[in-house]
């Protein structure tokens, strides 16, 4: 239901959002190192970044 919500929306200016289930399994509970942690490039948002945020490709 929520994919589906999601994949429907549309804004005025024309912005079309796609969504799809992804079924795969992954591992759980997978350690990360803090060094490997520190490597990934978070942008933040000034409003409630612990929420939204951005992950930025390594260059």
């Amino acid at each position: 239901i929520v994919v589906n919500l999601i994949g429907s929306t549309k804004t005025e200016e024309g912005l079309e959002v796609h969504a799809w289930l992804d079924k795969s399994q992954y591992e759980k509970a997978k350690k990360v190192s803090a060094d490997r942690l520190a490597e990934i490039r978070i942008k933040r948002n000034t409003f409630h970044g612990e929420w939204n945020y951005q992950i930025l490709p390594n260059e």
